[in-house]
């Protein structure tokens, strides 16, 4: 009776320690987000939206105030639409500019917001057009080996 009645305590505090870490790995892999806030939906259009994920934050001054709810493709202006989930308590002006941004060199990449200085605020369905796509690394690369050898080119010595 004893031995069976610890069985079941050790039993139940492995369960309790196996949600726990499944828990912290779903919170780590930004797969979770415990947020009860009421939200509003709006859409930013981008040239380039870099390896922007859906969860992905959506951050102003640092602080978590949404998150990427989808990424599409608009065939009609060919840009990456992305859906932004942003937190009623937070009202940003009409006028704000929203920026891809990457955690560090090579970290996630999450939607930064610098706040406009409109009376206006954001609403449920706005459109946001003033943005700034991801940096991609590929691409800076490219353009450093090319002026490079334009340089070389110019001067015409070889490098």
């Amino acid at each position: 009776m004893q031995r069976s009645k610890i069985d079941v305590w050790v039993g139940l505090f492995v369960l309790i320690g196996g949600v726990a870490i499944l828990f912290l790995a779903l919170q780590a892999a930004n797969l979770l987000s415990l947020s009860f806030q009421p939200t509003y939906r709006v859409t930013a259009m981008f040239d380039n939206a870099g390896g922007l994920k859906p969860k992905a934050a959506v951050r102003s001054a640092g602080v978590v105030v949404g998150r990427v709810e989808s990424i599409g493709f608009d065939d009609q202006t060919f840009q990456a639409r992305v859906v932004l989930a942003l937190e009623s308590r937070y009202a940003f002006p009409k006028d704000s500019s929203f920026k891809i941004l990457t955690s560090g060199l090579l970290g996630e990449q999450y939607v930064g917001i610098d706040p406009g200085g409109m009376d206006d605020n954001l609403a449920q369905g706005d459109v946001i057009t003033l943005t700034q796509s991801a940096v991609v690394l590929e691409n800076l690369i490219g353009q450093f080996l090319f002026n490079r050898a334009a340089d070389a080119a110019d001067t015409g010595a070889p490098q």
